[in-house]
């Protein structure tokens, strides 16, 4: 049988995450914890001795640069794709303000309601659901045929892109999804069937 491997990791921690800034689309680099996060990541997934045929990441560095350091912790040569279809939701005019200071202009509840809920937008920014009306497409049509094929796949993005993809691979709602944590660096392990649904999930966290 034929080993249809979905491999979905967050990058490592950011400079923005440690700053708790709302990040979106802004280009900024992982923290040396970040550095970290993404090598144990990498350290994690060559114990399971998974061979991967193909690396998709984002179009934001933070993103790339987790995909570099796991690649490099495995020791596998991996064609990587980097799409901007995969990148953070944009938080639009949030981006760059620290999540507190966004709370004493607008409200604990407003900032709450654009951070947590599926289809509203902030200022100039994306719902979640508008996150997902890119990725879903890229990943039906780009990343689950190299999955079908038994390639062995593995995508690094962030938290927002994840979620929605996580959310088509589970059939879950925009109630439910909103309530999923990531973490930084943990690698979530996906077997599929060969009708595409789920035959096996692992968190492969320390």
């Amino acid at each position: 049988m034929t080993d249809r491997i979905l491999v979905l990791v967050r990058h490592g921690q950011s400079e923005w995450n440690l700053k708790n800034l709302f990040t979106g689309w802004r280009d900024v680099d992982l923290t040396e914890t970040g550095i970290e996060e993404a090598r144990k990541a990498g350290q994690r997934l060559k114990a399971t001795g998974l061979k991967f045929g193909a690396g998709f990441t984002s179009a934001l560095k933070r993103a790339q640069k987790t995909l570099d350091l796991i690649a490099e912790e495995l020791g596998q040569d991996l064609p990587i794709t980097r799409d901007l279809a995969l990148n953070e939701r944009d938080y639009g005019d949030l981006s760059g303000l620290n999540k507190d200071d966004a709370r004493a202009k607008w409200g604990d509840e407003q900032v709450l309601i654009w951070r947590r809920s599926y289809d509203i937008q902030p200022p100039g920014g994306e719902s979640l659901r508008d996150t997902g009306a890119r990725v879903w497409p890229y990943y039906l049509h780009v990343i689950q045929p190299h999955v079908m094929r038994g390639e062995g796949v593995i995508v690094s993005a962030h938290g927002n892109s994840l979620r929605a993809m996580i959310m088509a691979l589970e059939g879950l709602s925009g109630e439910e999804i909103i309530k999923r944590e990531l973490e930084t660096g943990v690698p979530i392990l996906y077997r599929l069937n060969a009708d595409t649904t789920i035959a096996g999930k692992e968190v492969l966290a320390g």
